[in-house]
């Protein structure tokens, strides 16, 4: 069989309910990447919320954060990392706009730190900005803006993350790609213009001299649409959102909680 590219998403797809990696993903995985195929991790999370699962895989490929604003290898210096940044008066109009977007939060992301607001603390779930709490120093404020983040994040309690979603889009001119995460959380994340999963794989799939035909892409939410229509096999999760289930060439047997991408990938490759 051809080598081939696995993308996968994290949340709502590659992790169970609880945000973790079962032992049977993490063994298949393996024994997938043992054939020689290429395992990518594809996710709108930073890095520093992906690293664990980036190691416990044991992965040695470019790695997509950011929904693709970060193209990097992680823990090494790699001459084509890319990084794709907002200009940062978009972040200065969210923070205006906080009551408006209904935010518990909303947190500019860079490489390797954040800067969060701190109105509705007890809102925030420290781990999922990938820290143990939440302290003063990370509070954001306009005179800390000084450069371009990579994404916006914002948890809203709006009842509908994706009518809101709509809206901001409207809100800001179409000038921004604002995304749900998978999963049950109201988190929205707003990179530049035209950066996608899709965008980021393209990058790579250039790198690697691979054709898209070679590309097989599993996600569960609308933040993975373009992915699975560059990808030649595209996998939406048996949990997915309604938004991405017509983009997808295949629906999984089972559910991200039931190990649904392992299962696939033990009936192609194993």
């Amino acid at each position: 069989m051809k080598k081939k590219i696995i993308a996968l998403d994290l949340d709502g797809t590659l992790l169970n309910q609880d945000s973790q990696l079962s032992d049977y993903t993490i063994s298949t995985i393996q024994k997938v990447r043992q054939q020689g195929h290429t395992v990518l991790i594809a996710t709108g999370r930073p890095y520093r919320m992906a690293a664990t699962f980036y190691h416990q895989l044991q992965l040695d490929s470019p790695m997509i954060n950011f929904n693709g604003s970060l193209i990097h290898m992680p823990g090494k210096r790699w001459q084509w990392e890319k990084n794709i940044l907002i200009d940062k008066k978009y972040l200065l109009k969210f923070l205006q706009e906080e009551e408006h977007f209904e935010a518990d939060f909303i947190a500019g992301e860079y490489k390797n730190k954040f800067f969060i607001t701190q109105k509705y603390l007890d809102k925030i779930d420290p781990a999922l900005m990938g820290v143990d709490q939440i302290t003063p120093d990370t509070l954001i404020k306009p005179e800390k803006i000084t450069s371009d983040p990579h994404s916006i994040l914002m948890q809203t309690r709006a009842t509908d993350k994706y009518a809101l979603a709509d809206e901001m889009k409207s809100y800001f001119k179409d000038e921004l790609e604002i995304n749900t995460w998978g999963g049950p959380l109201n988190i929205l994340e707003t990179c530049a213009k035209g950066v996608t999963k899709a965008s980021a794989l393209t990058y790579l799939l250039d790198l690697l001299q691979a054709d898209r035909k070679d590309l097989i892409a599993f996600g569960d939410e609308h933040n993975d649409v373009e992915m699975l229509e560059l990808a030649g096999a595209a996998y939406a999760m048996k949990n997915c959102s309604d938004t991405l289930r017509p983009h997808a060439d295949h629906l999984t047997e089972y559910t991200n909680s039931e190990d649904g991408v392992a299962r696939e990938l033990e009936k192609l490759f194993l």
